[in-house]
């Protein structure tokens, strides 16, 4: 079981090898994995042995139904000796001719993910060896199951950013824009994004946003996000309105989550910008004829955050030459020093420029290592 050639296997085979081996070792019938979902409420069988018997795909268990979901909710081993294949007992899940069933749970960082179960044809009473044996063989496929999962999700939750956050901008006529973005070496890729759009009305939308968490639930909920906030800017030219409507979404169909997000819109002539902040900070004023400085925006609560929150507008001018330094906190926190700190920092390293020139000397702030979170950062300069 602690082979070390099982390692060079990819998941599905693995897991059947665990089980061929688990039938030869301790002498039983049949044998099966259940992992449970995503939302954590069905156990779905995964892989089987023994007996002939094929695996039924996508066959599921409620968690605290049957003998595999009291598995789940007891989290230790469970052994019955006489099947009984009246009521809820899962025998669905079982071999015809099963007798007597022995389970383990998966754990994982303490935390259940699935069951592992065997099964003979005569009556048997499981020792104790039996269960540390088994338990071992569950160990062994957690792992696996672990490690091919995150890969899995980084996999894709890469995909998802790349393909909605171009390394490019759209060109659009009088700006200056250009988009940095570094997933985070310990996090891994987050909920960060940004966005810049021309609208029909002739009015751009500037975007940057943060959804709280990591890995592809952060990245699908970012995806939805950025898509509904893309539809209600068809809608109305405020920045307030548009952020309002998209915390009605929010809390309607994504009640788990919570974002932070500037969202600007400048006028059809680029000379005036509207911005409406929900909880994030603060964009950055660039000028060929003086320093960067911080704006200030009325915060208002972030998306997701409280039902009914207001939200409110900043308007200001944009004269030629100057622009906007967007960015995601990834940026400017670091564990030894404060936020205040980060953001004097940044400040400080923001030249006038191309928005290529403050995008490269924004990324020296992360002084040639990877960052621990996800960075975005996104400017814009009118020209």
């Amino acid at each position: 079981m602690t082979d070390a050639a099982l390692s060079q296997l990819g998941l599905e085979d693995l897991l059947h090898e665990l089980l061929e081996r688990t039938l030869d070792i301790l002498r039983v019938d049949s044998a099966a994995v259940l992992l449970l979902d995503q939302d954590g409420t069905d156990l779905v069988a995964t892989a089987a042995a023994g007996l002939g018997r094929e695996l039924q795909h996508d066959l599921r268990v409620p968690v605290g139904v049957g003998f595999a979901g009291g598995v789940v909710v007891r989290g230790a081993p469970v052994a019955v000796e006489r099947v009984d294949r009246t009521g809820d007992f899962g025998a669905a899940l079982l071999p015809a001719r099963t007798t007597s069933v022995l389970g383990v749970p998966m754990l994982s960082s303490d935390r259940v993910i699935g069951v592992l179960h065997v099964g003979t044809v005569e009556p048997r009473s499981f020792t104790d060896d039996d269960v540390e044996l088994l338990q071992l063989v569950a160990d062994r496929a957690s792992l696996a199951t672990q490690a091919r999962r995150s890969h899995l999700d980084r996999a894709a939750a890469v995909a998802l950013q790349r393909s909605l956050l171009p390394a490019r901008p759209p060109a659009i006529a009088g700006l200056d824009l250009a988009v940095r973005y570094v997933p985070g070496a310990q996090v891994g890729v987050g909920g960060d994004w940004y966005d810049v759009f021309d609208l029909p009305s002739g009015h751009v939308g500037i975007v940057i946003g943060d959804v709280a968490g990591s890995g592809l639930h952060a990245a699908v909920v970012m995806g939805r996000i950025r898509s509904a906030l893309r539809a209600y800017a068809m809608e109305t030219d405020d920045p307030a309105d548009v952020l309002t409507r998209l915390d009605r979404k929010v809390q309607r169909f994504e009640p788990d989550a919570m974002a932070t997000a500037v969202y600007a819109v400048l006028d059809p002539t680029l000379s005036t910008v509207t911005l409406s902040n929900a909880g994030h900070l603060p964009p950055v004023l660039t000028d060929p004829d003086r320093p960067a400085h911080l704006l200030t925006l009325d915060p208002d609560l972030p998306l997701g955050a409280y039902r009914g929150a207001e939200r409110r507008d900043t308007r200001m001018p944009l004269e030629p030459g100057q622009g906007l330094f967007l960015y995601t906190d990834g940026l400017v926190e670091r564990r030894d020093r404060s936020i205040v700190a980060g953001l004097r920092r940044m400040v400080g390293v923001l030249k006038p420029g191309s928005a290529d020139a403050t995008c490269n000397a924004a990324m020296t702030l992360l002084d040639n290592t990877a960052p621990t979170d996800d960075v975005a950062v996104l400017a814009v300069r009118r020209v």
